[in-house]
């Protein structure tokens, strides 16, 4: 199987105003929601999120940056060192509805860890999950997403790439054979 380009970056940019939008008409004015990305690639897709909704809103919406990484459940047996990154959150998440926002949703594990690492700033009243894309049949936890992107139902074997604007030079998303193909 060939690298191929699953959404394009007119496509992205178009997924990305979709989530907004749909944040938007649940949360309102987001006096009681509160945004957080899951290190390391969910912070690409919250940033962007989080601009274009203050942009979108005209209103400042709490965000941080949550790095699940000593919450793993392989921290200690992976056999590749785990590097924790920063997390920055500066506020209480108690009663308070929290997005956790990943890139792509896989088997569960990063999402649940996000969680635990979570409740060191307090009870949410609710957590929700969005993600850019939802590798459905590779779950193995129960967790799924409120808001997805873009939903690929692709073979264990094949890895999906997120290509940033920033990072890469365009917005697109592939799908790749395995994990030492690249485009």
């Amino acid at each position: 199987m060939q690298p191929r380009i699953i959404l394009d970056s007119k496509r992205f940019l178009l997924t990305l105003d979709r989530l907004c939008f749909q944040l938007i008409e649940n949360h309102k004015d987001f006096n009681k929601t509160v945004l957080i990305g899951v290190q390391p690639r969910g912070i690409h897709l919250s940033d962007r999120l989080h601009a274009r909704l203050q942009e979108v809103t005209q209103k400042s919406i709490l965000y941080g940056i949550i790095d699940p990484t000593f919450y793993r459940d392989d921290y200690r047996t992976s056999e590749k060192q785990l590097i924790p990154k920063a997390t920055t959150i500066k506020f209480s998440t108690a009663n308070k509805t929290v997005v956790l926002i990943d890139d792509v949703l896989f088997s569960g594990r990063t999402i649940r860890s996000a969680m635990d690492a979570l409740l060191d700033f307090g009870r949410p009243a609710k957590v929700e999950l969005l993600v850019l894309v939802d590798r459905r049949f590779t779950r193995q936890l129960p967790i799924q997403p409120d808001y997805v992107g873009k939903i690929i139902d692709s073979l264990t074997s094949e890895r999906v790439k997120v290509d940033w604007k920033h990072i890469d030079g365009t917005d697109r998303i592939w799908i790749l054979p395995d994990k030492t193909s690249h485009p």
